[in-house]
């Protein structure tokens, strides 16, 4: 079985770091994808999804560190779909890309920099999101 995402998208807003209570970093990210192309009639459309996608570890560190709002990036992961209950009892779900790679892509805005590229392990099954 495969279970593997890549994405290549901007990021909505800066990482969200926290951390475990053993010090472990999560960063917590808002990606959007966008789909471009014409119609039956020859007018322009456009479709953006936005991915969550989280990163563990020393990469969470460095998505935190370099990533900001607005910054394009390449990620590799796996789809993973968490639940829980909300305050009031309600099941609550998401689904969000874990990312074991990442790509930093177009450098920072005008700086012509080449892009840097950063891997972590898949993360331990009993790290709580």
């Amino acid at each position: 079985m495969v279970n593997k995402v890549i994405l290549v998208g901007n990021l909505g807003a800066d990482p969200d770091m926290s951390y475990t209570q053993s010090g472990t970093a999560k960063a917590a990210m808002r990606v959007a994808t966008t789909e471009k192309w014409t119609d039956k009639e020859g007018k322009k459309q456009e479709k953006t999804e936005w991915h969550r996608v989280i990163a563990w570890g020393r990469l969470g560190e460095i998505c935190g560190e370099y990533l900001a709002k607005g910054r394009q990036a390449y990620f590799e992961g796996k789809l993973q779909t968490r639940e829980w209950e909300d305050k009031e009892g309600n099941k609550k779900w998401t689904t969000e890309v874990v990312a074991f790679s990442m790509q930093m892509l177009g450098g920072k805005a005008g700086s012509g920099r080449a892009a840097d590229e950063a891997t972590t392990p898949e993360p331990d099954d009993d790290i709580p999101f």
